[in-house]
Order: structure tokens, then sequence, then C-alpha cells
């Protein structure tokens, strides 16, 4: 083992009604207004970071026309990328840009801030080469070609842009060297190894069949003009690329059976939800069915999402499908998923039943009445408070700007949530987390990463047209942890896929590594097991994806840091 970086330990008000506006609906948020009346405290679970502390001043810009354009409401996301392989996690953040609605003056880009490993960030966006290129939606990061840099791929309304990690702080655009669509609607994207070979594929959500010209006129006379939803517009088949190994890839989406399915594809996880060892993909779509791809092998999947129970509500109705994760939360050894939708919805919970099946339990544990006038975008499970059971995060935010206009119960702009998990059910902990969860926002991506290394896990949420909000946690480094960063030879570069389990004294778990998942974002790839008040770690079990499958114990593994455990360098079991 080789270790890495040391880390070190260390009410809300609640609202006259859960979906009640902080901010009026009639003003777009400015970053003044977003910032006014919150007070940091590290007493809570987590606290703002201003942008005087973070040097964070790039603000989102959707470029919001009289013709409402479907893209200008949907971004913006982000992502924690360590590109200079410092062990310390770098932000990366996606804004709009030129397309043939939108010519911005002066231009808009995306932003990569350094981290400074003092709590703050600077913007080094130009020297790195990555400002992006056209209207930006998402971003995926992976280390597609195993050179231990990892690289970074932006989706946009108009295609996607792949920057190729050189090593030296600097990125090249390599898209059409590698073969990747440089036109069509790309909103999420996720790195996976599907045929497992060690090298990463990709997958890429497409959205709609939309430019300028097919933009559809949503509203009436009383109401004037708003944000269509998005059944007006057709169907489209999402895209899988196989990684050829050097450098370039292949659309292998029609002969996988990818494409057969046309969708509103938002947000992707890869996880194995029939623990076969092959990586499946949960799709959520926008009005149309959800699909989960059950990867059968041979570079085949199977859609199975009416069958599995997660493609339509109980009623049997398509919903509006925006984020979507994966974890074991229950410890039964069986990954379940979660899926946000739009207000009068509901978001799901499904449990896994482990035969190809799931049950939605989010109204016996309460996420179904917290959200039912709500809309999530970004969503992630991990453990807040490294207690060493799953916690819940939701980024919401109602699509249609204009939506109090028409209803008196929805609202634009809405509050953040969290669940906190015991291992079978969960609980809304929103109300205690910070003086940020009294706040309300048009959150769009929400990504999960340790900013200061103190093993407890921050987020970052995206907001529409207006500043980002980075959100130091406080619960984490009050209990013990482990940080992990595996470091495959023979699987893929990422680790995605593997099963890592850990014993602490009377305390053991399991996780899955997943890949990609809440929507629009990418997040920190080292893995933090929490402990709880146990203050040493008795071994760390991994079990490497395929081609490997090697399972390794490594023991004597620090607590209260982070550490590498490198592939063939453990005990095998």
């Amino acid at each position: 083992m080789v270790q890495e970086k040391s880390g070190h330990r260390g009410t809300r008000r609640r609202f006259l009604k859960r979906t009640g506006a902080i901010l009026a609906a009639s003003a777009l948020p400015s970053l003044p207004r977003l910032w006014a009346g919150v007070t940091s405290s590290s007493e809570f679970p987590f606290e703002l970071v201003p942008p005087d502390v973070s040097g964070i001043r790039w603000v989102h810009r959707n470029g919001r026309s009289a013709e409402m354009y479907l893209p200008e409401t949907v971004g913006a996301g982000c992502g924690f990328i360590d590109y200079d392989n410092d062990g310390w996690m770098d932000i990366y953040l996606v804004n709009s840009g030129k397309c043939d609605f939108l010519d911005p003056n002066p231009p808009l880009r995306n932003a990569l801030y350094h981290n400074n490993r003092d709590g703050s960030f600077t913007d080094v966006t130009e020297r790195a080469g990555v400002p992006g290129l056209g209207y930006g939606m998402g971003v995926a990061v992976g280390d597609y070609d195993g050179d231990s840099f990892p690289d970074l791929l932006v989706t946009q309304y108009n295609g996607v842009v792949l920057y190729h990690n050189n090593g030296n702080g600097t990125f090249t655009d390599v898209t059409r060297k590698a073969g990747l669509p440089t036109t069509g609607w790309a909103s999420s994207a996720v790195w996976f190894d599907y045929d497992n070979d060690g090298k990463l594929d990709l997958f890429i959500c497409r959205f709609v069949d939309f430019d300028k010209s097919k933009n559809k006129f949503c509203g009436d006379q009383q109401t004037g003009r708003y944000y269509c939803i998005p059944r007006v517009y057709d169907p489209m088949p999402s895209w899988l690329f196989h990684n050829n190994g050097d450098g370039t890839f292949t659309d292998v989406s029609r002969e996988s059976g990818i494409a057969k399915s046309l969708g509103k594809a938002w947000g992707v996880v890869a996880c194995d939800v029939n623990n076969d060892g092959r990586m499946d993909l949960f799709v959520a779509n926008d009005t149309v069915a959800n699909f989960l791809f059950l990867n059968r092998g041979n570079g085949k999947f199977e859609e199975i999402g009416l069958q599995a129970n997660v493609g339509y509500s109980a009623e049997g109705h398509a919903r509006s499908g925006m984020g979507v994760d994966a974890a074991d939360y229950d410890q039964d050894g069986w990954v379940d998923l979660f899926v946000t939708n739009v207000d009068r919805e509901m978001y799901s919970l499904y449990h896994n039943n482990q035969d190809e099946t799931f049950d939605d339990m989010a109204i016996p544990n309460g996420i179904g009445r917290v959200t039912r006038l709500m809309s999530g975008w970004g969503v992630k499970y991990f453990d807040f408070d490294n207690d060493g059971s799953v916690d819940l995060f939701l980024a919401n935010g109602h699509p249609d700007d204009k939506i109090e206009v028409h209803s008196t119960e929805v609202k634009y702009y809405e509050p953040m949530l969290l669940f906190r998990g015991n291992g079978k059910r969960f609980q809304d902990v929103s109300a205690t987390s910070g003086p940020a969860f009294s706040q309300a926002y048009a959150s769009r991506g929400m990504a999960v990463g340790d900013f200061n290394n103190d093993g407890a896990l921050d987020v970052l949420v995206g907001i529409n047209n207006g500043a980002p909000l980075l959100l130091k946690n406080n619960a984490g480094r009050r209990n013990h942890w482990v940080g992990i960063k595996l470091i495959a030879k023979q699987s893929n570069p990422d680790g995605i896929g593997a099963q890592i389990t850990w014993q602490a004294g009377d305390l053991k778990r399991s996780i899955y590594k997943t890949g990609g998942g809440s929507y629009l974002a990418a997040h920190d790839p080292r893995v933090v097991l929490g402990i709880g008040g146990r203050r040493r770690i008795d071994w760390v079990q991994v079990k490497w994806p395929l081609p490997s499958g090697r399972i390794e114990r490594f023991t004597d593994v620090p607590v209260d840091q982070y550490t590498n455990l490198v592939e063939g360098r453990g005990t095998r079991v």
C-alpha cells in the first residue's frame, strides 16, 4: 500500500411550507441575493463556502430568451477532477455558449478551478485549455487511455468535447480524432467498462430531437409563453462507444441494443444490479419510461425497465426522470436505485428484490411525501456523517421559471434536501443541516467530493443562471474514516465496478463503486469508508472488477487519511 495524503479529524429555520420559495420567482437569482443572510457555522453538518473564501466567482448564464429554448433551463453541470494528480480535488463548471440560438457577447466559457489546498481555488481555465466550445450541459471524468491522468468529457446541446489530459496541467481537444459526436443534444455521460476488457467505454445520454428550427410555442394568451414539457419533442437513441485502446472509440449503439430504445435521457448511473459481474445502466427519461439496460454479455444489452418495475410509476404512467444514483443502502448485498422526478410525481427509491425487479420504497421512507411538490435534478447516495450508513442528498428546482404564474402550490426555487440513513430507512434531517437548507435555488447538477481532504464528503451544486454552491461538510470529520483510492492494474483504470468491504470491530459494511450518477456531474473518484467512533479498522477487502476479478484483503490500513490500494499488493482471499 502507498499512502496518498493525510487528512485530519477533527436549524435550519423551518419553512412556513416545505415548498415555499425564499426568492421571488419573477426575478432570476443574482449572486448577491443568493448569499444574503447566509451565515456560515461549523455547528451545522453543512456550511456554504462564500465566493470571497473559495475564490470561485464564475457564474452560470443560460442566455434566457423570449423564445424560451428548452436547453436554457436544464443546465448547469459541475464536477470534481484532480486534473494534476496532486491528491486534491479541483472543480470544473459548465456554462452555456454559442449555438444555433445563442451567440453571447462577451462569450461565455466553462471554468476549471485549481485547488490551492487552503480552502480556496484559482481559475486556470485558459492555461489548461478547457473553455468549452458550445452550449454546455454536463461533465464526465475518466482515465480512458490508462495513463493515470483523468480525462475530461464535456457534454453539450451540440455534441460533446473530449479533452485529453496531457499530464502537464493542460488538455488537448481530441473529440474528432476519438470519433465522438459533435452534433446532437448530449446530457449526462458515464465512463464504465461494459465488456470487461480493462478499458473505459463511454455511454452518453441523448435528449430530444431539437434545434432552433424545431422550437415549439408552449403557453397561452393569459400566461404567455413558458418552457415546453419535453413530451412535445421526439425521443432519440442514446450512444454507446467502445474504447478501441488506441485513443479512438467505435459507436456500438446499434449492435449492443442500446439504440433500439428511443428515450429522452437526462441522468445515468452504471452499476451491477444482478451481481453477475457485468455493469448495467439505469437511465432516467423525461416523459417516457426509464430504461434499465441489463448487460447480458457479448456486448449485448437488454432493456428491462418495464418488467423491473422502474420504467413507470405504480399507476403505469411515464414520469419526468432527471437525476439517478445507485447504492446498496440497506446492506443486503444488492444495489438499489434512485430517480428524481418533477412535481406531483414524487421521487422513487427502488429497492432491489434480487431477481431483476424492484419495489418503490419512497413512500414508506417519507421521501414520497416530502418530494411530492418538488422537482429534483442532482442526487447522490453517500455517507455524509461517516457513521457507516448510506445517506441521500437531493438538489431541487422547478424547470419552468414561470411555474408560479399558473400554480399556487409549486415554486420555481426549491430547497435542497438531506436524508440520513440508518442502514434500513431514511429520515429527513434537512431542517437541522445548516442555513443553506433554508434557502431555495434553481439547482441542477450536483457533485460530491472531498475538496479539503478531511474525510468529510463535500457537495458542489450547479445553479441555473446563477453562481454555484460549494457546501463544506463539517459532520464527517466528527467520526473516524478511511479514504481509499483504487489503483487498478488489470481492471479498468478507475476501478468502476469494484466491491469494497471493510470491518472495524463490530461494524462490517460493503459498498460498490458505481460509475456516474446524479445529473450532469462527475464525482471524487476516491471512496470514503465511515467507521463511526471506532479508532481502527481491521481490514479492507476489494473485489476488483473483471477481467481481474481478484479478491484481496488489505490490513494495517491507516485511519483518518487517504491511502492507495494497489491491485495485486493485497493478500488474496
